[in-house]
């Protein structure tokens, strides 16, 4: 300082001296005004936002309330911000109090941190493909279960729902199917980092669960998530090893704030659904004039005597829209949630609970009731070096249901069948001659599912650069479920007592725990940047299944005691172990912020597999370049991010029953001498080993004019191959397979594009808009001797795993007016599997979506469509024969007739057997079974208003939402989307609701 000076000389000392004086002269000439007021959003005061004299050093921050004071000057402005919020100056001028709104952002990419497991990255530094789905976006949803919300949302991830029965399972496909076993293809779903089932094992619920599929996430209440990340390229999932072939679904629940002030919330919403469409069917006259003519045509003049609705029996005036009947109920959802959080520096929590019930499309009878209890605790040292977060789930869901799914019967029953009920308010038998829908009521399925869910992550900082942690769980499920078949069911006249009930039980029990240590270290030096990930992983799971056959009651009243029942059969006693164990690490080295290298790698062991493959390595390689860091563009105007990414590796499948390499023994069904007897039923394979999938992408994401534009794209082909299957074997060996790992390849690749843009910004209001889109390939590469196997009829290389080999339907004969195929053998006669080989592409060619989201002062509003291009069977393959006793769509009015000759159908008639009869069946699986199934739907809307709150109320919020609204298709079946035989489709629901946080 002293050297600073004398350089200086008496004239610059002197001189710099003046300009002080006058500076301060001039600040202290100037007004000096107290300013205060309120920093909020939409949801209530901002703790910690920043208020900015700009061009100075002088600033203060909101408290707790949102309130701030600060002494300014009239010339000053003042700039309010805060992270994820739109900035907002003001000229401070003559006014005092400065009550600030601050808009939700499109958030900047350095402050969206996500989650990818082990580790968190920000969106602008990740070097994976980690798709995200945050609580704003899943709230907005009338929704059980939170993937409904993901739906259309991400790229590359595509998600159907299985049923519209509430309770129900998810069809989730993240960049296609790798394995030729359908069970083989579930992603692995993580809970606050403890790995959870991809499914509840059922035995049961066939008859209205598709597949027995109950999803884990129906467990955990919506409004308890914070975040779903979903994990896609290798990059991404390597580091899970074995699990991560098919993807990793993160679930992120809620955690408290530091607010130094505890929120409470309150949420309570009320949901009415209803079937989204309905088939339009035949009228009485319609109907009872194709059954006249099928009659006509089959040379038959006096109707049988069980022709009901023909022959006099049924009132031919009568007209009933089954649909309406038996499907028309609207289905009731109730929901209160509560919430608790708040904390200090240190320490945070948060408590919720939650109820829920909903009823069917069936009938108010059956509920689905679920009840959550999910919290947290997070604690840090005084010095930041201690760390631990713990967290719990606890689930109680119960769902009765009917056991049979009547949506077929809905759509069959011929419209004149008599009335449901008789005049006392019993069923109708209509004297024996009319089979009541309403007796499937009587025959139940119920299931109860507790599920207890928990985790624990300790982390030390040894050193300020080297974290020691350790990550814990344990998950526990318990399911019992019972399927009745009551004497009840039965028309009384037939006389059939409880000595013929039936009670079916099954009891599972899965419990696992999870121990994962670990260190982290980070090095930095000048423009490097180097962090290090190295841990190990020991999950056990245990597993125990119960099944239990019993019959024949005293009373219907005892059909759940298996002690009153005269017979009891165990079907299913089993109890399995499943040990995985592995070691993973992570190096991630960074240059200048400009230049990523990602290196992952994880070995793997399973129980899963013979002794000599019980090991593998997987491991991946990703880079991002952020070539807007660049010289050459980095003062550009119009692009504001850029980065080039890509990523390679191999990642595995475990994803088999356990046991499956070892010699197995069965309990026979039928014993020898009155023991029981045991018979081989697989087959050993020491070498059994790991179906592996190689995975590749590229990646663009650019944003531009500040990222008001984003724009990313992305190239992906994932390659699986050492398919884990049943190869077969000559019926001399006594085994008609045995497990092994096949050869053959299935290449998944694609386009994913994504566009977010904040299209209009107004004063109190501002529009985000974005749109994506997803160009998924699946193709079966390589499958040696796939002619000589089992599999001929079902793959064919080159094509999809979706494919279905069906008959070429040729039209109507115009001089015999039947059905034509072609025949391929030439052999005169239409035959399977000779002739059905005309290759059909099942499934989806493009998906997407297009959302916005609209804010304006108290208002938000957002609506989201979903657009399906896709080719799948339609109604004509599960349609009755024609002038059978069952209704049918009006297209079926248009039949061939010398008088029609262009007429869709052929002519009625009332045999399914016979010639007529065997040509429909042709023509169910056939060319024109399938037919165009896209659709745009409007998926999502939801309009809420933020009431002005007083002193004491943070936020007061009435929301109006909607889900599976208007969809614009020209399929014909009930839903596009949903094409499952004969269940019930995914409903139309609306739902109010009101939010208070105090």
């Amino acid at each position: 300082m002293k050297f600073f000076l004398h350089s200086m000389g008496r004239h610059a000392i002197f001189l710099y001296f003046l300009c002080f004086c006058l500076g301060s002269y001039g600040a202290f000439a100037q007004t000096s005004v107290n300013v205060s007021g309120t920093v909020s959003d939409r949801d209530g005061p901002i703790y910690g936002a920043t208020i900015q004299v700009k061009g100075k050093s002088l600033g203060t921050s909101s408290d707790v309330d949102g309130r701030y004071m600060l002494t300014v000057s009239e010339i000053d402005t003042l700039v309010f911000s805060y992270m994820g919020y739109e900035s907002q100056s003001f000229l401070v001028g003559s006014r005092t109090v400065f009550d600030v709104v601050l808009l939700e952002s499109l958030r900047t990419l350095d402050a969206v941190v996500v989650n990818a497991g082990y580790y968190t990255v920000s969106e602008k530094e990740r070097t994976g493909s980690i798709a995200s789905v945050r609580a704003e976006a899943i709230e907005k949803q009338p929704i059980t279960n939170a993937l409904s919300a993901v739906q259309g949302r991400m790229t590359g991830v595509h998600i159907t729902q299985n049923t519209g029965v509430a309770g129900g399972g998810f069809s989730i496909q993240i960049r296609g199917v790798n394995s030729l076993r359908s069970e083989g293809n579930a992603p692995l779903y993580i809970i606050d980092g403890m790995p959870v089932s991809a499914t509840t094992p059922s035995f049961n619920s066939a008859g209205i669960l598709p597949s027995h599929e109950m999803n884990p996430l129906n467990a955990l209440n919506p409004n308890d998530i914070q975040s779903i990340e979903i994990l896609k390229d290798a990059d991404a999932t390597a580091i899970y090893g074995a699990r991560g072939a098919n993807g990793v679904v993160l679930i992120t629940t809620k955690k408290g704030g530091v607010t130094g002030k505890t929120q409470f919330t309150v949420n309570a919403s009320q949901g009415w659904s209803q079937v989204a469409s309905q088939m339009e069917l035949m009228s009485t006259s319609d109907y009872l004039t194709m059954r006249a003519q099928a009659y006509a045509n089959d040379g038959i003049a006096n109707y049988p005597a069980n022709a009901y609705d023909v022959n006099g029996t049924w009132d031919a005036n009568r007209h009933t829209d089954w649909q309406k009947e038996l499907i028309g109920t609207t289905a009731l959802n109730s929901l209160v949630h509560l919430s608790v959080a708040g904390g200090n520096g240190q320490t945070r929590f948060m408590l919720s609970g939650s109820h829920q019930e909903q009823t069917t499309v069936f009938s108010e009878d059956f509920r689905y009731k679920t009840n959550n209890v999910t919290g947290s605790l997070e604690h840090q040292s005084s010095d930041n070096r201690f760390q631990v977060s713990l967290t719990g789930l606890f689930s109680d869901q119960t769902n009765n249901l009917i056991r049979s799914d009547i949506t077929n019967q809905a759509l069959r029953l011929a419209p004149n069948a008599p009335a449901l009920y008789q005049e006392d308010g019993s069923l109708n038998w209509e004297n024996n001659t009319f089979t009541n829908p309403l007796a499937a009521n009587e025959s139940t399925y119920a299931n109860t599912t507790r599920t207890f869910t928990t985790n624990a992550n300790l982390q030390y900082a040894l050193f300020p650069k080297l974290l020691l942690k350790v990550n814990t769980g344990l998950n526990q499920q318990v399911f019992e479920e019972w399927s009745l078949r009551p004497s009840t069911m039965y028309n009384p006249a037939y006389g059939v007592t409880p000595a013929s009930s039936v009670a079916t039980k099954g009891t599972s029990q899965r419990f696992s725990y999870l121990v994962e240590p670990q260190i982290e270290y980070q090095i930095t030096a000048s423009k490097h940047r180097v962090q290090v990930l190295l841990g190990g992983t020991y999950q056990e799971r245990t597993s125990d299944v119960l099944g239990l056959y019993s019959y024949g009651f005293e009373s219907n009243a005892l059909i759940h005691s298996l002690e009153a029942a005269s017979g009891v059969m165990v079907t299913d006693d089993v109890r399995t172990s499943y040990r995985y164990a592995a070691l993973f690490g992570r190096i991630n080295y960074s240059h200048d912020g400009k230049y990523i290298l990602n290196l992952t790698g994880r070995r793997d062991g399973s129980s899963r597999f013979g002794p000599n493959n019980r090991f593998a390595n997987f491991g991946a390689v990703g880079f991002a370049w952020l070539f807007s860091k660049e010289d050459l563009v980095s003062d550009s105007k119009w692009l504001s991010f850029g980065k080039l990414r890509g990523s390679y590796g191999v990642t595995g499948s475990d994803a088999l029953g356990d046991y499956q390499y070892l010699d197995t023994y069965t309990v026979s069904s039928t014993g020898y001498q009155g023991g029981s007897v045991l018979y081989p039923s697989r087959l050993n394979n020491p070498y059994f080993s790991w179906e592996k999938t190689t995975k590749f992408e590229v990646a663009l994401e650019t944003g531009f004019l500040k990222d008001r534009l984003r724009f990313n794209a992305a190239w992906y082909q994932n390659r699986s191959g050492n398919q884990l299957v049943g190869i077969p074997l000559p019926a001399t060996t006594g085994f008609s397979s045995i497990q092994a790992n096949l050869p053959a390849t299935v290449e998944n690749r694609g386009w994913e594009f994504e566009l977010q843009a904040m299209p209009v910004t107004f004063e109190e209001g501002q529009w985000h808009s974005s749109v994506n889109l997803s160009i998924p390939r699946n193709e079966l590469v390589a499958f040696p001797d796939l002619e000589g196997s089992t599999y001929a009829n079902s793959y064919v290389v080159g094509y999809p795993l979706s494919i279905q080999k069906v008959y070429q339907y040729e039209g109507i004969d115009p001089e015999t007016g039947l059905f034509q195929f072609t025949d391929f053998n030439e052999d005169g006669v239409i035959s399977s599997p000779a002739d059905n080989q005309v290759i059909q592409k099942i499934g989806v060619e493009y998906f997407g979506e297009w959302n916005n989201q609209v804010q304006y002062k108290h208002w938000d509003f957002s609506c989201l469509f979903q657009f399906v291009k896709q080719v799948q069977r339609n109604y004509n393959a599960l349609m009755a024969t024609p002038g059978t006793m069952n209704n049918q769509p009006i297209e079926v009015n248009n039949v061939w007739s010398a008088t029609n000759p262009d007429g869709h159908y052929m002519p009625y008639t009332t045999s399914t057997g016979g010639e007529r009869g065997r040509l429909y069946s042709y023509y169910r699986n056939s060319t024109a079974a399938i037919s165009d199934a896209s659709f745009i739907r409007l998926k999502n809307v939801q309009l809420s208003y933020h009431l002005p709150i007083g002193k004491g109320m943070q936020d007061v919020r009435i929301y109006l939402q909607g889900q599976n609204l208007w969809t614009l298709t020209d399929y014909f079946g009930l839903d596009p989307e949903f094409v499952a035989t004969g269940f019930l489709p995914p409903l139309k629901t609306y739902a109010l609701g009101v939010q208070l946080k105090f």
